[in-house]
């Protein structure tokens, strides 16, 4: 199974090898873009754009809304796995 990383493009790094910037919940990280580019959508038009992220590349191009779900959803999981922890800590588990 893959985990991809809703993150939004702030900056095309290089054009001609299809490298950007995307920021991931206050950190940036530089992806590869090639699986989001075509031919109807090219490099420069990925500005701004929100994606999925798996290792080091941009998998899809998804809207706001499900960013911003899917993070909400991520923040959940971490939040309960941290109760988690704290619970086998203290022997409650």
């Amino acid at each position: 199974m893959c985990l991809g990383i809703p993150g939004r493009i702030v900056e095309i790094s290089s054009p001609e090898m299809m490298l950007g910037v995307v920021e991931i919940a206050g950190v940036r990280r530089r992806v590869n873009l090639a699986c989001v580019v075509d031919e109807d959508h090219p490099i420069d038009a990925c500005l701004g754009d929100w994606v999925l992220v798996h290792v080091g590349f941009a998998m899809a191009r998804i809207d706001e809304d499900e960013a911003a779900e899917t993070l909400a959803l991520l923040e959940q999981l971490g939040q309960m796995q941290d109760e988690r922890d704290a619970m086998a800590a203290s022997g409650e588990a």
